[in-house]
């Protein structure tokens, strides 16, 4: 399983964005599902209906239904330490989605994200393990 950030889901569904064809070229060759969390669908459903409206809103509620994009629900102890992580790297400062999907990544064991975020080259994980970053711009 793989963590996808919103931006490479505003990226795959909007043709007007500058990495649009590099994330359709990405995700073609993923063999692996994709699961994101509340905060990055949630700002990724925000930007697709600014830039495009419900169409590709729609496109994504799509992803969703024939289970090409799962959703992990954070719990408690996630939220807690989403609250750590994000006073942890204040100094870049981590914002509430990126904080997300690093506490998905430490209860889900997960280390491979595919984002458009640089911040995940910063970020660690347990034991110092950095992530292995899927970004189709570098």
């Amino acid at each position: 399983m793989i963590l996808i950030d919103a931006g490479p889901l505003i990226a795959l569904i909007d043709k007007g964005q500058n990495p649009h064809r590099r994330c359709v070229e990405l995700y073609q060759n993923l063999n692996q599902s994709l699961i994101t969390t509340w905060p990055c669908l949630t700002e990724a459903m925000y930007f697709l209906g600014e830039l495009r409206g419900w169409q590709a809103q729609r496109v994504l509620w799509q992803f969703l239904e024939r289970r090409a994009l799962a959703v992990h629900f954070s719990d408690v102890s996630d939220q807690r330490r989403m609250q750590e992580l994000m006073e942890r790297y204040e100094d870049v400062p981590m914002d509430f989605a990126d904080a997300s999907l690093v506490a998905a990544a430490e209860s889900l064991n997960l280390r491979r994200i595919f984002t458009l975020d640089r911040d995940f080259y910063l970020y660690r994980l347990p034991g110092n393990q950095s992530f292995d970053v899927l970004n189709p711009e570098i």
